[in-house]
C-alpha cells in the first residue's frame, strides 16, 4: 500500500478514516461499480484499503474470479492490500476472518461487499459515527443502509435502532469482539415471548425464524449471528434517515437470495451528511423502520423468472446464446435514480 495513512492518525488533522474491507468474489462488473462509487466518496484517498477475494467454488468459476480480481487491481493499483484465496471458504468465513483481521490491526473497519453501490457521503457518515461513538459501548455498529421510509424524506438527523444491517457498515474491535459465532443460548432466549417479539422488531419481521433456520442449517449466515450478538449485548446501531447504499446484487448473479428481490428500494441519498444524535437511545419513531422492514416480500413470479433465465444463460453456453442478449444494456435502477429492488440482507460468495 502506498501513500495511505494509518487510520489512527489520518493526516495532521483530527480526522480518522477507517480501513475499508472490500469483499469480492466472481462478479467483475459489480466489483467495478462498487469501487467506482467508493472512489467518489470524500475520505476515500485517506482510507487504507484491503481487498478480500474468495477462491472459486468450481472450476468454471475460475475465469470470473480472475476477472473480478483483475478489475480490483486495475482500479486500485498499489493503493490496496490484496488477500486472495486459492480455495473457496464462503462469504460467511471470509467476512468474519476479514473483519476480525482489520479490527485486530486497526481497531475498526468499514465493510463493503461487491454488489453494493454507495453514496458520495457514505464514508463521511460512517467515519463521523465511528469517531463520535467510539467510546460508547452500547453503540456497536454504524450503518449506511436505510429502508425507504417516506416520513423521513425531510429528516436531517441520524438515529439509533436495536437492529443491525449487512449492507455497507462499520464497527469497532470492542464491538466485534462480542460477535458470538455460536449464538449462545439462542433457543432459550427466543423461547421468551417478549425477547422473541423484540428480536422480531416488535413482530414486524420474523428474524427469530431466520435465526432458527440458519443455526440448524450447519452453515449459518454471519449477519443473523451478528444481529443476535448485538441484540444479546443490548446494543444499538446508528442509521441514516435515508439510504447511503444501493443493493445492486439482485440480478441473478448472487449466491445468497438469488431469486429473492424486494419490490421496493429507495434511491441513493445525494445530500450532505446528517446530524448525529446527542443521546444514545432508540429513536421514538423506530416503529416506522420496523414497519418498512416488515414490508419486504419476495419479488413477483415474473421478476424471478427473468432472474432465473439470466442465470441459466450465464451458466449454460453463453457463447451460443450471446446474440439473444446483444441488445443495448438497460440502465440499472441505481444508475437511473429510479426506485427498485433491494433488501438489507445479501451475500457475496
Amino acid at each position: 500500500m502506498t501513500n495511505r495513512p494509518n487510520p489512527i492518525d489520518a493526516g495532521n488533522s483530527d480526522r480518522i478514516w477507517a480501513p475499508l474491507a472490500l469483499f469480492i468474489y466472481k462478479r467483475p462488473e459489480h466489483t467495478r461499480q462498487m469501487i467506482a462509487s467508493l472512489q467518489d466518496c470524500e475520505g476515500f484517498a485517506q482510507s487504507p484499503i484491503y481487498v478480500f477475494a474468495d477462491g472459486p467454488k468450481q472450476p468454471e468459476d475460475v475465469p470470473s474470479c480472475r476477472e473480478a480480481r483483475a478489475e480490483a487491481r486495475r482500479l486500485l493499483g498499489r493503493d490496496a492490500i490484496y488477500l486472495e484465496r486459492d480455495v473457496n471458504i464462503g462469504i460467511e468465513d471470509s467476512l468474519i476472518a476479514g473483519v476480525t483481521d482489520l479490527c485486530d490491526r486497526h481497531g475498526l473497519a468499514v465493510v463493503i461487499e461487491e454488489d453494493l453501490i454507495v453514496s458520495p457521503h457514505f464514508l463521511k457518515f460512517l467515519n463521523t459515527g465511528l469517531r463520535r461513538y467510539e467510546d460508547e459501548p452500547r453503540v456497536m455498529q454504524v450503518c449506511g443502509y436505510m429502508y425507504d421510509v417516506p416520513q423521513f424524506n425531510q429528516r436531517t438527523d441520524a438515529f439509533f435502532l436495536p437492529m443491525t444491517s449487512s449492507l455497507g457498515w462499520a464497527t469497532w474491535k470492542r464491538a466485534w469482539d462480542q460477535f458470538d459465532r455460536e449464538a449462545t443460548n439462542w433457543r432459550v432466549r427466543l423461547r421468551d415471548e417478549q425477547d422473541r417479539k423484540r428480536f422480531d422488531l416488535d413482530g414486524q419481521f420474523n428474524y427469530s425464524r431466520m435465526l432458527s433456520r440458519h443455526m440448524n442449517s450447519g452453515n449459518p449466515a454471519w449477519d443473523i449471528r451478528w444481529y443476535y450478538s448485538v441484540f444479546s449485548a443490548g446494543g444499538f446501531a446508528l442509521f441514516p434517515p435515508r439510504t447511503l447504499v444501493f443493493h445492486a446484487g439482485f440480478d441473478g448473479t448472487g449466491t445468497h437470495d438469488r431469486f429473492a428481490m424486494p419490490a421496493h428500494q429507495a434511491a441513493l441519498e445525494t445530500k450532505a451528511i446528517f446530524d448525529m444524535p446527542g443521546q444514545v437511545a432508540v429513536a421514538s419513531d423506530a416503529g416506522l423502520v420496523f414497519e418498512a422492514a416488515g414490508k419486504f416480500r419476495p419479488s413477483s413470479t415474473m421478476r424471478k423468472a427473468v432472474a432465473l433465465a439470466k442465470f441459466v444463460v450465464r451458466r449454460v453456453g453463453q457463447a451460443n446464446v450471446a446474440a439473444l442478449w446483444s441488445r443495448p444494456r438497460r440502465r440499472t435502477e441505481a444508475e437511473s435514480g429510479n426506485r427498485g429492488g433491494g433488501t438489507p440482507t445479501g451475500g457475496t460468495g
